[in-house]
């Protein structure tokens, strides 16, 4: 069978939540398919990593993602036009011509949109079956409750109800919608109740067997944030919580220290509060050596959308995980036993400190957690069955997909 994928991420190296969640399931597929790949890159495209994707797919195409800021009169347009300002604004002619073209040349069994961006590239291609991957509703139509600001809020909600009608005129076109979620499932499937499409959970997962070859040695009093101050949800939960709950730790364990990996900006840094015991390791390529001897990875998100690979990525390497419950999220893990959950600095605090200074307690939640991730979260399950979605459509059979996340 042929594939074509169509991605909003250059997947190659799997260095962020999206990139990795493309990566895996494009490893699945490869197995057994033959897959041709068109992505945007976030750089210049000469200049990405293909190693990797140059072994797994049959041809790769590098199309540098257009970053044409959003203008007044973009959203001026947006009062009459059914596309978003952001849709107009990235819209990239060289993508369209080259979806058109490879889809005419190889004559694909099925197409994937990875992500909504690349649902307008994929429109006019015929009779060909389409799946799109990973439609993400609830953080857009829950944006707006989160500004105190009046103004703001009628125009985070205006944008909602926009993204809603668009979202909604598009995904009629395909076969098959994969959310994260059985909460994002029942947002799409009240937007779409007039329509016969199919909703599958396909959550996110971590790569077990690569991180059983990890031991969880951890180094006292050593915390580890993994995420990337260029999204701005973690640029948030770092201000909290070295502005809220460190200084909190510190007072109790003076020799505590926070390591936050991934990519950051100057700009970034600097917007981050001046907490002693600080490290910004920026780029690590080898993240989970450094996770898997930290005593314990926090997880303090108090906005963004989808389930935290962080979190699963933790658990499958046997390191404790501290999350808020915004963090954890769309994931099927029990508070107190597979994970802690602290919703206010004192309680975040506190909670830190206790495991920090009791490690038969780390112990037991290290044992739980991996099982978990084993029990649900394993990509070799997950991809396995994603591809089986993949034939059902691509042959146009009944599906015959559980959506229940326990078992994607």
């Amino acid at each position: 069978m042929r594939i074509l994928a169509l991605s909003t991420w250059w997947p190659e190296p799997a260095d962020n939540g999206s990139r990795m969640r493309i990566m895996n399931l494009l490893r699945h597929l490869a197995v057994r398919h033959t897959v041709d790949l068109i992505a945007f890159t976030q750089g210049p495209a000469g200049e990405v990593q293909r190693d990797e994707l140059q072994r797994m797919c049959a041809s790769i195409v590098a199309i540098e993602r257009p970053s044409r800021p959003i203008r007044y009169h973009h959203r001026v347009a947006s009062l009459v036009l059914p596309e978003p300002a952001s849709v107009r604004a990235t819209w990239c002619r060289e993508m369209a011509h080259t979806v058109l073209s490879a889809a005419s040349r190889l004559r694909p069994d099925v197409v994937i949109a990875f992500q909504p961006d690349m649902v307008p590239y994929v429109l006019r291609l015929g009779e060909v079956p389409l799946i799109l991957e990973e439609l993400e509703l609830a953080y857009t139509l829950e944006h707006y409750l989160q500004h105190s600001n009046p103004l703001l809020r009628l125009r985070y909600w205006l944008t909602a109800v926009k993204h809603r009608h668009y979202v909604a005129t598009l995904v009629r076109h395909f076969k098959a919608i994969t959310v994260v979620s059985v909460r994002e499932a029942a947002l799409v499937r009240d937007l779409m109740r007039d329509y016969p499409v199919e909703i599958v959970v396909v959550p996110n997962g971590a790569d077990l067997e690569g991180c059983l070859q990890y031991r969880y040695d951890p180094e006292p009093d050593t915390l580890i944030y993994p995420g990337a101050l260029t999204y701005a949800a973690n640029l948030d939960a770092m201000r909290y919580f070295l502005a809220e709950i460190f200084p909190r730790i510190r007072q109790l364990r003076p020799r505590a220290t926070l390591r936050i990996t991934g990519k950051h900006t100057p700009e970034q840094r600097a917007a981050l509060p001046d907490v002693p015991g600080v490290e910004l390791t920026g780029y690590v390529n080898d993240v989970h050596a450094l996770i898997s001897r930290s005593a314990v990875e926090v997880v303090p998100l108090r906005e963004g959308g989808g389930t935290r690979l962080k979190i699963l990525e933790a658990l499958a390497l046997g390191t404790p995980v501290i999350s808020t419950s915004k963090g954890a999220e769309g994931l099927d893990l029990v508070p107190g036993r597979d994970l802690l959950i602290a919703d206010t600095p004192a309680a975040f605090a506190e909670t830190t400190v206790r495991l920090l200074t009791h490690p038969e307690e780390r112990a037991r939640l290290s044992a739980h957690g991996r099982r978990a991730v084993a029990e649900r979260y394993d990509w070799r399950t997950i991809g396995a069955r994603f591809v089986a979605l993949v034939e059902t459509v691509a042959t146009q059979k009944k599906l015959a997909y559980d959506t229940r996340i326990h078992t994607a």
